[in-house]
């Protein structure tokens, strides 16, 4: 995501922050010290919310919120190798990915470099790499010898706005990305294609898409979401959910999460899933993942303190738990040996909390 002359992260910011003056929220987290050598918190983490009685199962009473890395400029695309036992995500502006390993807690810089100013990654099911890179404007793949091969850099004779993030279909090796062209609409994340910033469509209509896992054929799947951003599978790959930022350009945009049907590789009967207004007000979901129970966990942000960080939707589209961060949650993983660790890559820093739950997939 990125400003815009519209509506961009620092006026939606200020906005939220206005609509919340009068209203009363529980303890904030940004006034937690998440720095080496703060005292500890005491348990259970208060940032850590039910909002409903489902949530209670996964919330642990003795698990607090960790950063394990900060220093950056915008974090996104967190994916989780099992083999390797390392967290990968990347840095856009710093045009870098870098890598969180497991067994030490190191973390290393320019695991990638120049990553092409990469969003969205994630692992096929034979454990090579997927990126989409606003830089160059594609999808690709990294092989396991090392080379990189280029999966998708345009449909129907023209080239994308800038893949943004990307899931993978375990049966048929399919996979499935979002275009809403964030990276081409400034320098900062990518490279401006317009003369001006003045349009929030830089090339095309922003679409959701599909690459077959055997002919390597690209082909729109979804147009409805103004902006699709973050998107994943149900437990079951049945659905696919979409997250919608497109009130960060389109004033009359809702801010909401789809969700699809799945009809093998078509995507079928599109409805709102869920809103993202909570107390009065309306922020953005942004990276999305499922995990095993069908609920679907959104990073969340630009609508200020006590909204910003992760909300948690049930399958029925109820919001029954929400992870308050200091900083804006673009997007989410699960990880770890046992798939129970939600990596938040937020803003500056990366996150990690045990839940009681496993994510759906692989990454």
């Amino acid at each position: 995501m990125t400003d815009s002359p519209t509506l961009g992260r620092r006026e939606v910011l200020a906005g939220g922050a206005a609509l919340a003056a009068g209203a009363a929220f529980a303890p904030l987290a940004q006034a937690r010290d998440f720095r080496p050598g703060a005292e500890p918190l005491r348990y259970p983490d208060p940032d850590v919310v039910a909002l409903d009685p489902r949530f209670k199962k996964y919330k642990l009473g003795n698990a607090a919120i960790e950063r394990i890395h900060t220093g950056l400029r915008w974090a996104e695309g967190p994916a989780w190798n099992a083999v390797g036992r390392y967290l990968l995500w990347s840095d856009i502006p710093n045009d870098e990915q870098l890598r969180y390993t497991e067994e030490d807690g190191h973390v290393s810089r320019r695991f990638r470099a120049p990553s092409g100013n990469s969003n969205g990654n994630t692992f096929d099911y034979q454990g090579r790499q997927v990126s989409c890179r606003h830089g160059h404007r594609d999808v690709v793949r990294y092989e396991h010898d090392g080379r990189m091969t280029v999966l998708a850099a345009g449909v129907d004779g023209g080239a994308f706005n800038a893949p943004n993030d990307v899931v993978v279909h375990p049966l048929d090796g399919s996979i499935w990305f979002t275009d809403p062209g964030y990276g081409a609409l400034m320098e900062y994340e990518g490279h401006r294609l317009l003369e001006s910033a003045s349009s929030p469509q830089p090339l095309r209509k922003e679409a959701v898409y599909r690459i077959d896992g055997q002919t390597g054929a690209v082909a729109k799947v979804a147009d409805d979401p103004v902006k699709p951003n973050g998107l994943c599978f149900s437990a079951d790959y049945a659905k696919l959910y979409v997250a919608d930022t497109g009130v960060s350009h389109y004033p009359d945009a809702k801010s909401q999460i789809w969700v699809y049907d799945v009809d093998g590789a078509a995507l079928k009967a599109p409805r709102t899933f869920a809103g993202m207004e909570m107390d009065g007000r309306t922020g953005f979901a942004d990276g999305v993942r499922c995990d095993e129970d069908g609920n679907v966990w959104a990073g969340a942000g630009w609508a200020g303190e006590g909204y910003d960080g992760v909300h948690v939707f049930a399958p029925d589209g109820a919001r029954i738990g929400l992870i308050k961060l200091p900083e804006i949650c673009a997007n989410l993983c699960f990880g770890g040996q046992k798939r129970n660790r939600l990596f938040m890559a937020a803003s500056q820093s990366i996150y990690a909390l045990y839940v009681e739950t496993r994510g759906a997939h692989i990454t």
